[in-house]
Formats: structure tokens, C-alpha cells, sequence
């Protein structure tokens, strides 16, 4: 996957359970690695960090995979249910979670397309 010229390897999260999983219990993620999570349709949307140890950067983009929302150098959260969202501030089809400070590094703005690679699955 590619963002911004900068090629990131993604796990990707398509179902309920890989979903809800997502970065939780993970002590560290190379910079070059992230986690997509793939929505059956486009709708507004709201990430946690629960049981999350690593900052992240959460990005939301839209069906046609251009940014729409972004949600920079979220802190870990131990507060189990009491973590608070993230929303995205439009509808999103995908959001991409990669180390927190990797959106400043990259100059994202709203509009910045993603490209996926040749092993994401299109969205059902």
C-alpha cells in the first residue's frame, strides 16, 4: 500500500473480529508497517485504543480511498471500556492506523489518495 509516495506493508482487518482486534496488546510496529481495516460501506466511524500500548496515527479515508479525516498521535489507552473514540469527521470506507507521528512526516492532507497494492482484497 502507498500513501503519499512512502510504501507502507499492512496488516489487513476485513471481518468483525480482526477488526475489533486491531493493533491491541502489540508492544511496537516498524515504521514501514501499519494495519488497514476494510468496512463493508462508507458511514462515519470511530476508533478506540483500547489495550493499546503504541501511539498511532488513525486515518480515515472514503470509498474512493481519498482522506477525509484524521485523528494524529492518539495515546495508548489502559482504561479498558473507558477509552474514548476517535471519530472521523466524514463518512470512511478505510482506515488506516500507522505510527503515530507518520501522518506529520508525510505532509497528509485531506484529499491524499491511498493506493493499494497488488495483495489488498477490493471491499466487498
Amino acid at each position: 500500500m502507498e500513501l503519499q509516495g512512502q510504501r507502507f506493508a499492512v496488516e489487513v482487518a476485513d471481518d468483525n473480529e480482526e477488526r475489533a482486534r486491531g493493533l491491541m496488546f502489540r508492544d511496537a510496529m516498524d515504521d514501514d508497517r501499519g494495519m488497514l481495516f476494510i468496512h463493508d460501506n462508507e458511514m462515519n466511524l470511530a476508533y478506540w485504543m483500547k489495550n493499546t500500548k503504541i501511539p498511532l496515527d488513525i486515518l480515515y479515508f472514503d470509498a474512493n480511498r481519498r482522506l477525509v479525516s484524521q485523528q494524529r498521535d492518539v495515546p495508548p489507552c489502559s482504561l479498558g471500556n473507558a477509552c474514548p473514540p476517535y471519530p472521523s469527521t466524514a463518512p470512511a470506507r478505510y482506515v488506516l492506523e500507522l505510527n503515530a507521528g507518520q501522518a506529520a512526516k508525510l505532509g497528509l492532507k485531506d484529499g491524499t489518495e491511498l493506493t493499494f497494492g497488488p495483495g489488498i482484497p477490493p471491499a466487498p
